[in-house]
């Protein structure tokens, strides 16, 4: 495969342009593994990368923060061809080129074996936000946190992120309550395992009260702002929040109250640089007591190449449900 489809962001004159276009090997960045691209998925990290121009550290960039697919070609002895890995995170849709081409060369320290009870659309369906989403329960368990407890809020829960996260969490039998402005989605996160849903003005700190009525034991929160500003005012004693997003605002306003008389935990969760030694248990848990039992159709939406630049443009509106995957 000499020649193939990328979608290529350029940078000329201080204007941008995004287009698919056709690629060559020798067009490739270096790297010690080369791989067939079989999927990848859209984040909102993907929509700020392409059309926003957020996070580009260099031009040209092939955009697509993760991707999973079989080895053409390697230089490191740990994989050969034929090899079904995936790669995720690091600088790949930033800096080097990623996952929205047919073919990737990466550095062979970013690449991981595919784990087993992954089949590689599973790990895609997954993907950076599926990491994330485990590594925001991981932490969580880490620091205390057992279904006994009580109630584990996820807020943007119809996202990629929080989607994973409400299913994984209810597999582990704690009661989750789901948080979404989409009131027409209620049976589908109750399908993917929520107790309860409400609606996202509920949980929005519009008062500034660094201290509420104490609600949840814990909570996964991608949204970030004033939501989180919520969540911090109303965590129960001991209780912790994983904020591994920012889809409601960067800007958080807080004081020390909450973490000093109710000993609450605000976890930091980092998919992009997680060092491999966690990343690869994390990614083994995936395919085990951590798989969530909705990797169908039902989370999943698959399009191609061409249909790509009109789903980046959605998920920055927050017009995506679940998960969507790109074929290569």
């Amino acid at each position: 495969m000499n020649n193939f489809k990328a979608m290529i962001l350029d940078k000329v004159n201080d204007q941008t342009k995004l287009e698919i276009k056709q690629l060559s090997m020798e067009d490739l960045p270096e790297g010690d593994v080369t791989i067939q691209v079989a999927y990848s998925s859209v984040n909102f990290k993907d929509g700020a990368v392409a059309i926003l121009n957020k996070f580009v550290s260099s031009y040209p960039v092939v955009p697509g923060i993760d991707l999973a697919g079989t080895v053409i070609d390697s230089k490191d002895e740990r994989f050969t061809k034929g090899d079904e890995v995936i790669v995720t995170s690091f600088e790949i849709g930033t800096g080097h080129f990623g996952g929205f081409s047919e073919v990737a060369r990466v550095p062979a320290e970013w690449v991981i074996s595919l784990p087993k009870g992954l089949s590689l659309k599973d790990s895609m369906i997954l993907g950076t936000a599926g990491l994330t989403a485990a590594i925001s329960v991981q932490r969580l368990e880490d620091n205390g946190l057992e279904p006994s407890q009580g109630p584990v809020l996820v807020a943007g829960a119809t996202g990629g992120v929080g989607s994973i996260a409400v299913n994984i969490l209810a597999r582990k039998g704690y009661e989750v309550v789901a948080s979404t402005g989409k009131t027409d989605h209620e049976e589908y996160l109750k399908g993917l395992g929520a107790k309860q849903i409400i609606h996202r003005d509920e949980i929005v700190d519009n008062d500034n009260h660094p201290v509420r009525e104490e609600k949840w034991a814990a909570a996964v929160d991608p949204v970030g702002g004033k939501t989180l500003q919520y969540i911090l005012s109303t965590l129960k004693y001991g209780g912790s929040v994983a904020t591994c997003g920012f889809t409601g605002g960067s800007e958080v306003s807080t004081t020390v109250f909450p973490h000093i008389s109710r000993g609450i935990n605000w976890l930091g969760v980092d998919s992009v640089q997680y060092p491999m030694n966690k990343r690869l248990k994390v990614w083994n848990r995936l395919g085990d007591d951590l798989k969530p039992t909705t990797l169908n159709e039902e989370i999943v939406n698959e399009i191609s190449l061409e249909e790509l630049p009109g789903v980046l443009a959605a998920i920055l509106e927050g017009k995506v449900r679940g998960r969507t995957l790109v074929k290569l």
